[in-house]
């Protein structure tokens, strides 16, 4: 038993060696000599799966999606490229070209000729740019790498996938082309705003600033400008480009040119800036101003081609009209080197020229109304010109709605609002400061935002609601004492004691005698009182006239329902002896009187209002008024024919109550 035991024994340490003694190819090998271990056979190989991640990644560009376009690059190019670095490449791209959109369509895949692990993918990008419009950039090429870490492709990025050239250090710069900014005319081409101011642009390459810290310290007390503003100027641009980084007016040049010069290396440009004639003081509230736009306008600024640091339309005419007096831009999509030499023409758009606004109004006339109203106060200084905080006035051609002249009274000047006004700075900042502090509210355009009670120019209106709801016949009379009194106390006088004795209904509008209307307003809301105010509305008062170019007020005409929404107090007929004579709840725009009385001395037809005769680029005329009909008073054409008489023969009767002022005119 013990001989067969050793000789189990001697076989197993012999087969121990033998295996001992084979050639060095089992698992032990590998743990002695370490060697990375194979990686997995990997399971997506083909061309379609290529595709798929060149389309992901694509996809994702067009999204802005920047997150996932870096998750899909090749792990060395994350290695060399931080995600910072990445996204900045493309989102500064994206600024530059004023990108709105991209658009990608494939050509063709296929393997690298010497390499089976690399793919190409083919294709062509359009580009979309709010100042370029769109272009294509064609047969563009990205490589695609198999990785076998995770068995699949990625993109072997580099700024070449942006554009070709920026792989050799290339860099991007548009080249904007801005139209010079049409100038304003009133109806006869005397120019109201131009754009032949002067200003001077500096512009500094930061690689050439001695010390920056320096220099930035000069350009906010040269500009006025904030340094945060300044910095992020600096900040688009490339070190060796030459950035503008402010403007200057031609005062503010002379005293800090050489400062500049030493502390900046400055250089210096002229560039126009706009100018309003008349020293600025005509018709202000309807040509408005430019400036620099609000946070909340820059997107759309950027978008249609403008950089956030455009000086374009704020107000008035100038904001109304600002996508035709500005133009359009055009421009230059390039690749330069470093050194700033042209490497290649990406895209390139022509700018639309802008064209000239004609106003509707007259100067002449403009200014003779100006003027009358001015001396109006003057004159009355001492007496209602010391307590009246402003007045209006509004000429207009009633067979179109043109605004022939707008008045607001006290005027001022809109220079002071512009961006480097031919005032100067300081000046323009006393103006604006005096403006906000005037307790007569000049920066209000009265005409059109003024909410006023009409007083007796109601007296019109309410004849003619009398009339042609036949409450009154056409030659109803009234005997005036000078005092009106019901049955319940309420008591009101006239203007003239003793009263204007028996009174037809053109003669009380003519002699503007008060008690005749408070019997008027009395018996309309007897037979109804909804129905002054509903006649008033037909006039269109108290509702938006319908004017585009200028903003304006709606105002109020109360009825029993909204009277009681606002004060919680039920209607009497004292409202409507009030309204009948333009007092109480009624609260006008002068447009909406004017236009009101407009349509009784045409026949009946409310023109919409308009301050633009048309627009021009030389002679070439893009746009023409033509009168806008909003609808008829529906007034009978006999009950306009008395209003119409007893309104002449208030300028020209004896007894008419304007006569003194057109004696002898």
């Amino acid at each position: 038993m013990q001989r067969i035991l050793w000789r189990l024994i001697v076989l197993w340490v012999v087969l121990i060696l033998a295996v001992g003694c084979r050639p060095v190819t089992s698992e032990s090998s590998q743990i002695i000599i370490p060697t990375r271990i194979p990686s997995p056979t990997p399971v997506y190989q083909g061309l379609d799966n290529a595709e798929r991640i060149a389309r992901q990644f694509l996809d994702a560009w067009t999204a802005s999606d920047y997150e996932t376009m870096y998750s899909l690059i090749a792990f060395a190019s994350q290695e060399a490229v931080p995600f910072e670095t990445f996204q900045t490449a493309y989102q500064s791209a994206a600024d530059e070209m004023r990108l709105r959109s991209l658009a990608y369509i494939p050509n063709a895949l296929d393997y690298d000729q010497n390499n089976s692990r690399v793919s190409i993918f083919n294709y062509n990008v359009t580009f979309t740019s709010g100042i370029l419009g769109a272009f294509t950039d064609n047969e563009r090429n990205m490589n695609l790498i198999l990785e076998p870490e995770v068995g699949d492709w990625r993109v072997a990025w580099s700024q070449g996938d942006i554009f070709e050239e920026m792989a050799r250090n290339g860099r991007l710069r548009l080249v904007p082309t801005i139209p010079r900014r049409g100038s304003i005319y009133d109806r006869n081409g005397t120019i109201l705003a131009d754009q032949n101011g002067a200003l001077v642009v500096v512009s500094i390459i930061p690689q050439e600033v001695p010390q920056m810290e320096t220099c930035l310290a000069s350009l906010v007390q040269a500009t006025g400008d904030d340094i945060a503003l300044i910095q992020r100027r600096l900040s688009v641009a490339q070190p060796d480009w030459d950035v503008e980084v402010g403007l200057l007016e031609a005062p503010a040049y002379e005293q800090w040119q050489i400062t500049l010069e030493t502390d900046c290396s400055a250089n210096f440009n002229g560039r126009p800036s706009r100018r309003y004639l008349f020293n600025g003081s005509i018709a202000p509230h309807i040509l408005g101003y430019v400036g620099y736009l609000d946070e909340a306008d820059i997107a759309a600024a950027e978008e249609a081609g403008f950089d956030q640091d455009s000086i374009l339309g704020r107000s008035g005419i100038e904001l109304s009209w600002d996508e035709t007096l500005r133009g359009e831009p055009g421009g230059r999509l390039l690749i330069v080197t470093p050194d700033g030499e042209e490497l290649r023409v990406v895209a390139e758009s022509t700018s639309q020229p802008s064209q000239s606004v004609y106003l509707t109004l007259d100067v002449g006339l403009q200014q003779a109304t100006q003027n009358a109203i001015r001396d109006a106060f003057e004159l009355y200084k001492d007496g209602w010109g010391s307590t009246s905080r402003g007045g209006s006035a509004i000429v207009l051609d009633l067979n179109t709605g043109a605004i022939l002249a707008m008045v607001t009274w006290p005027t001022y000047d809109v220079n002071a609002f512009t961006p480097f006004s031919s005032i100067g700075r300081e000046e323009a900042a006393r103006i604006q400061e005096r403006l906000q502090n005037d307790v007569r509210l000049p920066l209000l355009n009265r005409p059109t935002q003024g909410r006023y009670p009409t007083g007796s120019v109601m007296k019109m209106f309410t004849s003619s609601a009398v009339a042609d709801s036949g409450v009154y016949a056409l030659d109803q009379r009234y005997s005036c004492s000078g005092i009106w009194q019901q049955e319940n106390g309420l008591v009101r006088t006239d203007w003239l004691p003793g009263g204007h004795g028996t009174q037809t209904l053109a003669q009380a509008i003519t002699n503007s005698c008060n008690p005749y209307f408070y019997e008027v307003g009395y018996q309309l809301n007897r037979v109804d009182p909804f129905l002054l105010p509903n006649y008033l509305r037909r006039f269109g008062l108290g509702s938006l006239t319908g004017l585009t170019d200028i903003p304006e007020e709606a105002g109020l005409i109360g009825d029993p329902d909204s009277i009681l929404q606002l004060t919680g107090y039920p209607w009497a007929y004292g409202e409507a002896v009030s309204m009948a004579i333009g007092q109480g709840f009624v609260e006008a725009t002068p447009l909406q009187v004017v236009r009101g009385l407009a349509a009784i001395a045409n026949g009946g037809t409310l023109y919409r209002p308009q301050l633009v005769d048309s627009v021009r680029l030389i002679d070439d005329v893009s746009y023409q008024i033509t009168p806008e009909s909003m609808g008829s008073i529906n007034i009978r054409q006999e009950v306009l024919d008395v209003v119409r008489e007893g309104m002449c023969n208030v300028t020209t009767a004896a007894n008419g109550t304007a006569e003194f002022v057109f004696t002898n005119s």
